[in-house]
């Protein structure tokens, strides 16, 4: 099976950035600063895995950048563009369907990535429970920031303990679905091109690789 041209999908979150920083620019205008530095901030964490790779020995795919920029995107727009009032409450289910598969994505890449470099091996059942655990996690981190937001600014981020409790469940939800396509991948023991496809290993040679094997003087010469 061939994969999209990765071209087209760097494009895609180039303009999807740009969408990002257009939203800031009209919030400002509009005399919003807090959306327009909130709409900044989003588009300095798309950013954050190409900083945060560049001198490690991976590199995200234009796959997952892709998915982390959706996810902020729609965030940003839910402020900045009013939907998380005129399409509610279906909108802000989107937006946590959307970033907790994306934070799923995110900790089965961890986990395949740590068992090809030998840093853990992790049975398929671990791995699906590292997967549901993390990102349930990430989305009661996410809830206590909105409790918070709300108690120190008067927002109201949160509608109501059933908001609140259908958020998780839209968080549990997405992590489902990345869980069992993971326990798929691992079952049918492709979790090495599943790795090279979504945590960069295609494109990292190994020093042995690199070197060549230094155990034989002779071969050198």
């Amino acid at each position: 099976m061939t994969r999209p041209d990765p071209s087209r999908g760097v494009y895609l979150t180039y303009f999807i950035q740009g969408l990002i920083l257009l939203a800031a620019a009209s919030s400002v205008t509009a005399g919003e600063y807090f959306l327009g530095l909130s709409a900044a901030f989003a588009f300095l964490l798309t950013l954050a895995p190409s900083l945060m790779t560049r001198n490690m020995r991976l590199c995200l795919p234009w796959e997952v950048n892709l998915l982390i920029t959706v996810s902020l995107y729609l965030h940003v727009m839910g402020h900045v563009g009013g939907y998380y009032v005129t399409l509610a409450p279906y909108y802000d289910k989107l937006t946590h369907l959307v970033s907790s598969a994306t934070v799923a994505l995110l900790a089965f890449s961890l986990a395949a990535l740590a068992g090809h470099r030998g840093d853990v091996r992790l049975t398929t059942p671990a791995i699906v429970i590292f997967i549901l655990a993390s990102t349930l996690a990430a989305g009661a981190v996410w809830e206590i920031y909105e409790f918070v937001v709300d108690q120190a600014f008067g927002t109201n981020l949160q509608l109501g303990n059933a908001d609140t409790m259908w958020d998780l469940i839209m968080d549990l939800i997405g992590a489902v679905i990345v869980a069992g396509v993971a326990a798929v991948v691992l079952e049918k023991k492709e979790e090495d091109r599943f790795t090279r496809i979504f945590a960069g290993m295609a494109s990292v040679a190994e020093p042995a690789d690199v070197m060549g094997d230094p155990a034989d003087p002779a071969e050198s010469r």
